[in-house]
């Protein structure tokens, strides 16, 4: 069992979240986290799904995803050379005493505070997941009182296969289109 990290294609329509994660929640996985939002082609959004799994059942899943009518595209990009990142916000207990040193923490990581009041900081952090963990584990110490994460989004480096559309895919019931130029062809 490894991680795999799933990006997908959908339309921006209503319910399609909810379809995903019922595909899931139908085969027994558990999502360790999924990041949604805007992506750079009008009218899709791109998702980011981090699950544990052997490669057979993750890519069974994947095909699967792929039949969804709202799914454009669905690409494992586990073994990819990639640039995962994960964002959290961490509201940290603080003491006159112990606010000099949250904050030579928080430097040191290349984090930032946000917010301060009497008593707490909030500490925005942007990396990778072991980053993350890292400056969590540290932060206990003086007492965490709330964490919220955004979970993995992901993308391939360079020009390494970027997750574009070629084609759309043919939907349940609709007929396919015919290739540019198959009327030129057919009235010969």
């Amino acid at each position: 069992m490894t991680k795999h990290t799933l990006v997908a294609l959908v339309e921006d329509k209503p319910g399609v979240l909810n379809r995903v994660a019922s595909l899931f929640r139908r085969r027994g996985f558990n999502i360790e986290s999924i990041a949604v939002g805007h992506s750079e082609m009008a009218g899709l959004s791109r998702m980011t799904v981090v699950v544990d799994g052997t490669a057979a059942s993750v890519e069974q899943v994947r095909k699967q995803l792929d039949k969804l009518i709202d799914v454009v595209k669905v690409t494992d990009i586990t073994e990819d050379s990639l640039v995962a990142r994960e964002l959290a916000l961490i509201k940290v207990k603080t003491t006159p005493s112990t606010r000099s040193e949250i904050i030579q923490i928080v430097d040191i990581f290349r984090a930032n505070i946000v917010d301060v009041a009497a008593d707490s900081m909030v500490v925005e952090v942007t990396g990778d997941e072991d980053k993350l963990e890292s400056l969590l584990r540290l932060l206990k110490g003086f007492g965490v009182k709330e964490i919220a994460r955004t979970g993995r989004i992901a993308m391939t480096r360079g020009a390494a296969r970027p997750i574009l559309v070629e084609e759309e895919k043919p939907r349940k019931g609709a007929r396919p289109k015919k290739a540019k130029g198959a009327n030129e062809i057919s009235n010969l």
